[in-house]
């Protein structure tokens, strides 16, 4: 396919969101594409992904990530595919994952494009279970907390990207796992998946006493996803010598002003816990180990990808926004092709 294509459509953050982001923090733009030049390629994105932690990029602040630029396209996972090419080593038709995501199409050098595998499953699982999402929840259980057969585990935000495979993950190395969701519609996608016990916290009354009688014997491992209140609720029901994974704390992203923490932390030191928060890029070698495993149990059906699809560029801001509003089930994605 020759680059016959001059004119692409992309997002850029219009301003920084106070609060809640709304559709009005985003702007579609219209972009041409320059030429190819030697050694680029042209991409056009099939698949964009839509994270928590991008809310933390649109404040401008010191972080482990540079803020989002004003009026610049932002950044996100993508899976695309080589539709012009002056690199030998992605020719056309190489399916290829990025950070090139909020955009239809990128003109680009091949720093930073992964060609992706020759596999049978879909390329979005990519942005999913075999994606960042997918290693974060095997990273925080097996290299941060070090899960173990017989023992307790407990997922907030049990239905999204990370934490509906952390609970599948859980199942698989022999923990009994307990799961916190914000419905009842979510908490019929945890029973299929063989989640032991299920918490709706928006109808469940005192969080913590919940937790008391899902898991009386206590919890190992935490694995953390929203914070605030579901984290006051586990530091109470910790055993001795436990241990927290902390992946994100989505309740408190949208603040705009700090809240105040649990008045329960002294029983990190009581109860002898580690609480170790981590970054999954910082343990990206460990990505061919993890995509074996994840391949095999997907193929054998012993792990299920769950997605949430919106359809179109236009709707990326919706989707985005939708993650704060637990409008999805599983990974969060927008199809652009």
């Amino acid at each position: 396919m020759n680059n016959t294509i001059t004119q692409t459509r992309e997002i850029h953050l219009a301003n920084r969101p106070d609060g809640m982001p709304s559709v009005d923090n985003f702007t579609l733009v219209n972009k041409s594409l320059a030429p190819l030049a030697d050694g680029q390629v042209l991409i056009k994105n099939l698949w964009m992904s839509v994270d928590p932690y991008m809310r933390g990029r649109m404040v401008d602040r010191k972080s482990y990530i540079a803020p989002f630029a004003l009026n610049q396209v932002l950044e996100g996972g993508a899976i695309g595919e080589v539709i012009a090419s002056k690199n030998n080593e992605f020719p056309v038709g190489t399916k290829v994952s990025s950070m090139l995501g909020w955009r239809e199409h990128a003109v680009t050098d091949t720093d930073g494009l992964t060609a992706l595998p020759q596999t049978e499953l879909d390329s979005s699982h990519f942005l999913g279970v075999l994606g960042m999402p997918g290693m974060t929840a095997w990273t925080g259980l097996t290299r941060i907390a070090n899960l173990k057969a017989g023992e307790t585990l407990f997922v907030s935000a049990a239905s999204g990207a990370v934490g509906s495979v952390a609970c599948q993950l859980g199942k698989l190395m022999g923990a009994r796992v307990v799961a916190s969701v914000g419905s009842d519609e979510k908490a019929q996608l945890l029973q299929s998946y063989g989640v032991d016990s299920i918490i709706n916290y928006k109808t469940c009354g005192d969080l913590t006493q919940a937790l008391a009688k899902a898991a009386p014997e206590g919890v190992d491992v935490y694995f953390e996803n929203v914070g605030g209140e579901h984290l006051a609720a586990a530091l109470s029901n910790m055993k001795d010598h436990g241990r927290i994974a902390v992946c994100g704390m989505i309740s408190l992203y949208n603040e705009s002003t700090p809240t105040a923490g649990p008045d329960n932390l002294s029983l990190i030191v009581m109860r002898k816990l580690k609480l170790e928060g981590f970054i999954v890029f910082e343990h990206w070698d460990h990505y061919p180990e993890f995509a074996a495993k994840m391949s095999q149990w997907l193929a054998e059906g012993k792990v299920k990808a769950e997605q949430t699809i919106y359809q179109g560029i236009e709707q990326a801001p919706d989707a985005f926004i939708g993650l704060f509003e637990g409008k999805n089930r599983g990974k969060m994605l927008v199809k652009l092709a």
